[in-house]
């Protein structure tokens, strides 16, 4: 016993910084799996992300647009495509307002947002 505090005692700050490695890794650890598991748990079908929630929400309350389903292509480096459903997109000016919108909340391209009219 007397050995192990003469170690201790001897090499303080070793342990220390061989403590405070394992305590970073650790988190670090737990932080990225924990980033995946939110990642997949946003894609499982019938749950939206926040940001789906959001441009539901800011288009639906645009004049001419009524009940909107958004749907956010993403990988990690970004985001792949955006398919808008919703009443009001068959008139062409609620439709580049739409255009407008998501281009400029979502900083990307209007190449790749689809518009479609809703059934009703």
């Amino acid at each position: 016993m007397r050995k192990v505090l003469n170690f201790v005692n001897d090499n303080k700050k070793i342990i220390i910084v061989v403590i405070l490695i394992i305590v970073l890794v650790g988190t670090i650890y737990f932080i990225n799996g924990s980033n995946k598991k939110d990642k997949s748990a946003s894609t499982d079908a019938g749950e939206k992300s926040a940001t789906e929630v959001k441009l539901t929400t800011i288009l639906s309350s645009i004049e001419g647009v009524g009940a909107t389903e958004v749907m956010i292509n993403e990988s990690e480096n970004g985001i792949l495509g955006v398919v808008i459903v919703c009443v009001g997109a068959d008139n062409i000016m609620t439709r580049n307002d739409i255009l407008n919108a998501v281009s400029t909340a979502l900083d990307v391209d209007k190449k790749i947002i689809a518009i479609y009219s809703m059934k009703n």
